[in-house]
């Protein structure tokens, strides 16, 4: 099965890609205030076409390139998440600041600040790897660099990459060795300070009360989305209520096409559809992870494993919080929700994982040369 990593990942990609195009044409038809009903649908097609060559252009980096030129991508990456915070270069929707325009385009740096962030943390322990169990060069210095986009990405309110992205340095740091005494309390302090941070947060704890008691109505107009996105899903059964059927979708359930596309594919489609959903991003980890395992250096392994987290892990995410399994934050579903900085930087993260394979070598055991001789011995 290793062998045949790459392929198991772009057929499950390809899956997700063409499912998520069929559902944008089922559920941003009915997006209100539209004047051409396909309009999102038409972006998101030219949005697959940009990703799948942001994919293959990906797939034939040099990784020495990447690792020499790895301080200027972080410092481009940092000046990019600092600008969403400048006036007429930021962009604010929905009480973050995670876009920014630069005249001809507009995007989301957190979305590179994740592949970058990967590929930095994969060149220090490839120039580092024998003191990866140190204090210094093993933790506090890698730390350092992973947690200054991760701190620029939460002050732009977007805690749910924040939190998705240290789980993939974490996943980092601990499979090149870094020693559990330090990921252990640094995790729990890091999970208390983000736990004193949202009950400090008037917004925050709303939001949390209202995700342990989704039944009362004094939270209604806050846990709108995860009632009505568990209505969509029992409404679907089994079987769905047929493509273009679902009720949801007509303003009910908002932001169908983007967070909360994953029940409207359980109510239009049924349970078949969204377990293959979740099926695909399980062959996704399994490829990326056999990738990692057949990489011949440092550097590809930790970058192969640091992609397919940054992949699989706002999967999870998404999936939990239209359950209602995990409090809402608005992430996306990779290669399925609408969303053009997703998608394309999505398949970039592709397409490094398949650079990565492709240049990888099988290593062939030599055969001990003493092995098919007959060797005799005198017993005393």
């Amino acid at each position: 099965m290793l062998r045949q990593s790459s392929i198991i990942l772009c057929v499950a990609v390809a899956a997700l890609v063409a499912l998520g195009l069929v559902m944008q044409a089922s559920t941003s038809a009915w997006v209100h205030g539209l004047e051409n009903p396909y309009f999102f649908l038409r972006k998101q097609s030219q949005m697959v076409v940009l990703g799948l060559l942001a994919g293959i252009a990906a797939a034939f980096v040099s990784p020495e390139l990447m690792r020499r030129t790895v301080f200027w991508q972080m410092l481009v990456v940092c000046v990019l998440l600092a600008l969403c915070f400048v006036p007429g270069i930021g962009i604010e929707r929905y009480g973050s600041k995670r876009w920014i325009n630069l005249v001809v385009i507009e995007f989301q740096p957190s979305e590179l600040a994740k592949i970058v962030t990967i590929v930095a943390l994969a060149a220090w322990f490839a120039r580092w790897q024998t003191e990866v169990k140190t204090f210094w060069r093993g933790f506090v210095l890698p730390g350092t660099i992973a947690v200054v986009p991760v701190l620029l990405i939460a002050a732009e309110s977007d805690a749910g990459t924040a939190l998705t992205l240290s789980a993939a340095i974490g996943a980092v740091l601990f499979c090149v060795g870094t020693r559990l005494t330090y990921l252990v309390p640094t995790t729990l302090a890091g999970i208390g300070g983000a736990a004193f941070l949202i009950f400090n947060d008037p917004v925050r704890k709303t939001r949390i009360l209202a995700w342990l008691d989704l039944d009362n109505p004094i939270y209604k107009d806050i846990n709108q989305q995860q009632v009505r996105s568990l209505y969509a899903l029992g409404n679907g059964g089994p079987e769905g209520v047929g493509l273009g059927n679902g009720l949801e979708k007509f303003g009910n359930l908002p932001f169908a096409h983007i967070d909360f596309i994953f029940p409207v594919i359980g109510e239009e489609l049924g349970l078949p559809f969204t377990l293959g959903v979740v099926l695909c991003y399980v062959l996704i980890a399994l490829a990326g992870i056999g990738i990692a395992l057949q990489a011949n250096h440092v550097f590809s392994r930790c970058m192969a494993l640091g992609l397919t987290c940054v992949i699989v892990v706002p999967a999870i995410v998404n999936i939990g919080v239209t359950t209602a399994v995990l409090p809402n934050d608005g992430l996306p579903l990779p290669f399925v929700s609408y969303g053009g900085t997703s998608l394309v930087f999505s398949l970039a993260a592709v397409g490094l994982l398949l650079g990565i394979h492709r240049r990888t070598r099988a290593v062939v055991a030599k055969e001990f040369p003493l092995t098919r001789e007959t060797r005799l011995a005198i017993r005393l």
